[in-house]
């Protein structure tokens, strides 16, 4: 029987955890996008899921994820509504209560076109657009001559503190994770100082390039063949459409572009940090 929009508007949001991880997949899929089960397990354990329990026992009918970056910052992603309860209102129930809980602090978010207009209506806007690019990485344009090795326990340390310059936030909590969440994990070096670093991991068939923090698009472009040249599998990153170059070399190196999504904040004029040296989120759904 269908819900009415009173009862969805009263319908209680909760608190996800580890144990939600199957049912997020599962609303992935019924919405068309990827299970990304593997995601989803680092997003529910680095960051807040908060849900909507479907009342006919379906698993979730709404979900999101907050990944926190102190009182300054928080990245809102994932935000699903099952198929059969779209446009009635529940996706702006559950943002309305993720702002309720975020207070005062500072939001981001990616925003599909379907869902800008939603974000914009609760006080978002637009600063940027990021491009999703994917395929098999060709080494037709051979990057620039830049020394890239595997990072190791040493370098964490030094990849932390380059991290927080970049990004403008301490990321601590996430980026510790990176070793083993991802299968690969690069540094870029110069007379012994990394100059940048970038991680390579699973995703469903692919392979996804992030986070990408890098001096300048040559040591960018360097980092990304280090990753393709220890995979088989296609690349997928999301690349701000302010670094042209890298997009560039990106698609005469065989990856398409896919779509491209806002970048938006609340409460904020722009992101923190230098975006002229973050080139790929860890992925969207994390800021």
């Amino acid at each position: 029987m269908p819900i009415s929009p009173t009862a969805l508007a009263q319908l209680p949001v909760r608190r996800l955890d580890a144990t939600d991880l199957l049912a997020c997949a599962d609303l992935s899929e019924n919405r068309g996008w990827l299970r990304e089960e593997h995601k989803w397990g680092l997003l529910l354990t680095a960051g807040t899921g908060y849900g909507i329990d479907d009342p006919d026992g379906e698993g979730l009918l709404a979900c999101c994820v907050v990944t926190s970056y102190g009182s300054e910052l928080a990245a809102i992603g994932m935000v699903l509504v099952a198929e059969r309860y779209a446009r009635q209102g529940v996706g702006r129930r559950l943002m309305r209560h993720v702002l309720d809980e975020a207070g005062q602090t500072p939001l981001t978010l990616y925003a599909t076109p379907n869902g800008q207009p939603l974000y914009e209506g609760l006080g978002f806007t637009e600063i940027g657009r990021s491009a999703m690019v994917k395929g098999r990485f060709s080494a037709t344009v051979p990057a620039p001559p830049v020394t890239v090795r595997p990072a190791t326990a040493d370098d964490l340390q030094e990849i932390l503190r380059l991290d927080q310059d970049i990004f403008g936030l301490d990321r601590t909590p996430l980026l510790t994770r990176l070793p083993a969440f991802a299968d690969h994990l690069r540094v870029a070096v110069d007379d012994g100082a990394i100059t940048g670093f970038a991680a390579a991991w699973p995703n469903m068939d692919t392979h996804v390039v992030g986070p990408l923090i890098a001096r300048d698009a040559a040591t960018a472009q360097a980092l990304v063949a280090s990753l393709a040249a220890v995979t088989d599998r296609p690349l997928r990153t999301d690349v701000d459409l302010r670094h042209a170059g890298l997009l560039s070399w990106l698609e005469e190196n065989g990856l398409a572009p896919i779509m491209t999504n806002a970048m938006m904040v609340r409460s904020l004029p722009d992101l923190p940090g230098d975006s002229a040296r973050r080139f790929a989120p860890l992925t969207v759904a994390a800021g």
